[in-house]
C-alpha cells in the first residue's frame, strides 16, 4: 500500500499513525496538494490528502474511510475499535469530537494563511474558534476522568486522533488554545508523541521510513 500525502496534515499523520498500530506495512509519498498538485492529480483526480492506493492500484481517500478499509485487513488480535455498543459509542463519540477538533483547527490554519488579510471574516474565525474550543472541553473533561490508553499495544481510535490533533493545534494555532486550558490534554498528547509509531511519523515535511 501507498500513503499519499504530507504530514503537516493531521489527516495524514493519523492515518501513517494509525497503520503502524494496525500493524499493516505501507510506502509514504510526501506530496502537497499545493505545490505539487499536478504530480497528486495523476494518483487521484480529486486531490484529496491522504489517499491510499492498495496493490491493485485503486485509490480511497478520507482518513476515516481508509482506517474503516484498513481495521478490515488487520488481523483480528490487532484492530482498535470496539465491537460491543457501550464501548463503541464512547470510542465514536469521543473520536467524532477529536475530528471536529481538528476540521476546526484546519478551516481556521487555512482562514488566516490562504484568505487575505483584509478579507478574513472575524465573526466566522470567532464561531470556529467557539466549535473547536467546545470540542476540546468535552475531550479534557473526559481525558480528566476515563483517560484513554496511550501505550503502542492498546491505544484506541479515538486517543490518536485526539494527540495528532492537539499536537497541530499547538503547532499552528498556539495563540487560540492555551496549553494551561487543557492539562489533561497536553499530558496524553506528550505520552503519544513519544511513541515510536508518532516518532517515525513527525508532523511537517518528512517522509515516514518504515
Amino acid at each position: 500500500m501507498k500513503l499519499i500525502g504530507m504530514l503537516d496534515s493531521p489527516y495524514v499523520r493519523r492515518v501513517a499513525v494509525s497503520l503502524q498500530l494496525l500493524g499493516l506495512k505501507f510506502e509514504h509519498q510526501s506530496l502537497s496538494v499545493f505545490s505539487t498538485f499536478e504530480q497528486f492529480r495523476q494518483i487521484n483526480p480529486v486531490v484529496k490528502a491522504p489517499t491510499l492506493v492498495d496493490e491493485e492500484g485503486n485509490a480511497l481517500m478520507d482518513s476515516t474511510l481508509i482506517l474503516q478499509y484498513a481495521e478490515s485487513i488487520a488481523r483480528p488480535s490487532a484492530r482498535r475499535t470496539p465491537s460491543m455498543p457501550t464501548e463503541l459509542m464512547r470510542s465514536q463519540r469521543l473520536l467524532g469530537l477529536a475530528l471536529a477538533a481538528c476540521d476546526k483547527a484546519v478551516q481556521l490554519v487555512y482562514e488566516r494563511n490562504l484568505r487575505p488579510a483584509e478579507k478574513l471574516h472575524l465573526p466566522w474565525a470567532d464561531r470556529v474558534i467557539l466549535q473547536l474550543r467546545a470540542a476540546l472541553d468535552v475531550l479534557e473533561v473526559e481525558q480528566q476522568q476515563q483517560p484513554l490508553d496511550a501505550t503502542s499495544a492498546a491505544m484506541p481510535p479515538p486517543g490518536v486522533m485526539q494527540a495528532i490533533t492537539w499536537h497541530f493545534v499547538q503547532q499552528m494555532l498556539p495563540d487560540v488554545v492555551s496549553a494551561a486550558d487543557y492539562p489533561a490534554l497536553a499530558a496524553y498528547s506528550r505520552e503519544a508523541e513519544a511513541l515510536p509509531e508518532f516518532r517515525a511519523a513527525p508532523h511537517g515535511d518528512s517522509t515516514y521510513q518504515g
